[in-house]
């Protein structure tokens, strides 16, 4: 398969070039921002009240997919606060004393953003608590029966934790962050403008057929509908005159192998695998990663959240299933997949955890009448012996 990082519809890939014309393209202002609607509506509430107030504002966790927009709200609070931001990440600040100098660094009311916060080590998130209630920090100076503890007054600041992974954070510290908003998948209509904005500002000529186009295949996404608009453009310089229309988007997106519903070559592998190797389920996802030759965790933080969103692919406690309108997907692209082996149906994950559920799977056929003929129908024992009476 195809590596995650190579793939042009990966989320989270983030590449020099992307990293700087992400930069350029990035809006600096809750107004300029495009969807979350709640979101902002909450965020500009509680910027307001900051402002109004001349304080810090409460501490931030944003949590979603990647590739939603966690790093540009940060970009964008900071701005409409009218502070500095510094950057850092959680596998980066190691130590507590990593955590001490960029405090300390910090003007008042400044925002440290912190990506990947759930990632942060015991002890660095130990001196973190009272850094975010009490702007104070305790500081252990040498070691053993010399040891003493130094406490410094910070500036008041603002905390803006990212993750993709909120259940990962410890208790702790979730708590400590006053307000805490999820970024949700993007609408189609919501993208297509997106796409058009970005379109504007690297000076390329896009028909709104065209964003309309890129959009259904930017896989709710932001980050992966901007990098589809620089693909497109690149294809229309080489191949057309440069104008990117609808036409220019098919041919583009067919030489990348990316069908109208945003999947590449690798999700119809998986998917087919699945079909043909396992009679479309349930499989484990060990032996899917397996077959596959990919890890575990790739499989499931890379491949299926975006198959698990188009109704492609169901999560069982038997193991992975594909469902019906997967298969109708890969024959539209041409991939004959025999029809899934017909057994017991298999009942939803939520149905299996909640015996109370009303939901109910389609039931088995009974036996036959005559089956019940010999004896009561819940009547168990051995068989009689050759030759015995029943």
């Amino acid at each position: 398969m195809t590596e995650p990082e190579s793939r042009i519809l990966a989320a989270d890939l983030r590449d020099d070039e992307d990293v700087a014309i992400e930069r350029s393209l990035r809006p600096r202002t809750l107004a300029e921002y495009v969807g979350q609607r709640d979101v902002k509506a909450n965020l500009s509430v509680l910027l307001e009240a900051a402002r109004r107030r001349g304080e810090a504002a409460d501490h931030i966790l944003l949590h979603g997919p990647p590739g939603l927009g966690k790093t540009t709200l940060a970009t964008i609070i900071a701005h409409e606060l009218d502070v500095k931001i510094r950057y850092a990440s959680g596998p980066a600040i190691e130590r507590p004393g990593d955590l001490a100098a960029i405090l300390t660094s910090l003007d008042s009311r400044d925002v440290l953003f912190i990506d990947e916060v759930h990632h942060l080590g015991h002890s660095v998130e130990e001196i973190l608590y009272a850094a975010m209630e009490d702007f104070r920090l305790d500081v252990m100076i040498g070691k053993g029966p010399s040891a003493r503890s130094l406490r410094l007054t910070l500036q008041p600041f603002t905390i803006i934790g990212a993750t993709t992974r909120a259940g990962r954070i410890s208790g702790p510290l979730r708590d400590r962050f006053g307000a805490t908003y999820r970024l949700d998948f993007y609408e189609t209509d919501d993208l297509a403008a997106i796409a058009r904005r970005t379109a504007g500002i690297l000076g390329i000529e896009l028909t709104r057929d065209a964003a309309a186009a890129l959009a259904s295949r930017g896989r709710a996404t932001p980050r992966v509908v901007n990098r589809l608009v620089k693909r497109a453009r690149d294809y229309a310089e080489v191949h057309r005159d440069g104008r990117v229309d609808a036409e220019a988007v098919a041919e583009a997106m067919a030489a990348l192998e990316i069908d109208d519903e945003g999947l590449d070559a690798t999700d119809r592998q998986l998917l087919s695998t699945v079909f043909r190797k396992f009679g479309g389920g349930p499989v484990g996802i060990g032996a899917l990663a397996a077959v596959l030759a990919e890890e575990r965790d790739t499989l499931e933080d890379v491949y299926e959240p975006y198959l698990l969103r188009l109704g492609y692919l169901d999560r069982t406690p038997q193991g992975r299933v594909a469902t019906d309108a997967a298969r109708e997907h890969l024959l539209r692209q041409g991939i004959d997949v025999p029809a899934p082996r017909r057994g017991e149906p298999i009942r939803p994950i939520w149905t299996a955890l909640d015996p109370a559920s009303e939901e109910r799977t389609e039931e088995i056929p009974a036996a036959p009448d005559d089956a019940h003929e010999e004896g009561p129908a819940h009547e168990e024992g051995p068989e009689p012996a050759p030759g015995t009476a029943g």
